[in-house]
């Protein structure tokens, strides 16, 4: 059995878990999210308030599933519940972000700015001109959202210029030597 999908799930109070048929719904105090499981995953309510995830057989594609749709739903109950967050800063002369409503505008050294827009469920927090974070429930929105602003201009290995995640730690490249 899976080391991971065999755990219970715990479930806080102030957390509502809906199981119908194959798709789970779970509703805390920072919203509700919903995730179908895959077909031969079953989840049910424990006692003493966990859900257990179990699989009908040993097949490759059960074992696969079975830890990773335990780790999904424990990931909509803690987004639900305490929620999560991403944060970026961005290193280079002029580069700069600024907050404009519900979206941020990014100075990235082009010769124009950037304005990414949040997407639902996704809030973004400017602490500073150089150093921001990105919110929500869904833990694999926040990431890709993330994800997709550090895209915007990747850390330069020179230089390390650019948007990158709070304590990642650029590998530096030597330049050329001059003679």
């Amino acid at each position: 059995m899976s080391r991971i999908g065999r755990l219970p799930i715990p479930v806080p109070a102030g957390v509502d878990v809906t199981i119908d048929g194959q798709a789970v719904s779970v509703k805390g105090p920072k919203g509700s999210l919903t995730h179908v499981v895959a077909a031969p995953i079953e989840i049910g309510k424990g006692e003493d308030g966990t859900l257990a995830v179990t699989r009908p057989n040993d097949e490759r594609q059960s074992k696969a599933l079975h830890g990773l749709t335990r780790t999904l739903v424990a990931n909509m109950i803690t987004g639900v519940t305490a929620g999560y967050r991403k944060s970026l800063e961005i290193s280079g002369v002029g580069y700069r972000v600024a907050a404009k409503g519900s979206s941020m505008e990014f100075q990235l050294g082009y010769s124009h700015p950037i304005l990414v827009e949040a997407p639902e469920g996704i809030s973004f927090v400017v602490e500073s001109p150089t150093k921001f974070h990105v919110d929500g429930i869904d833990k694999q929105k926040v990431g890709e959202v993330a994800a997709k602003i550090r895209k915007l201009r990747k850390p330069d290995p020179y230089k390390a210029k650019g948007v990158k995640y709070a304590g990642e730690v650029i590998r530096r490249k030597v330049g050329k030597s001059g003679k």
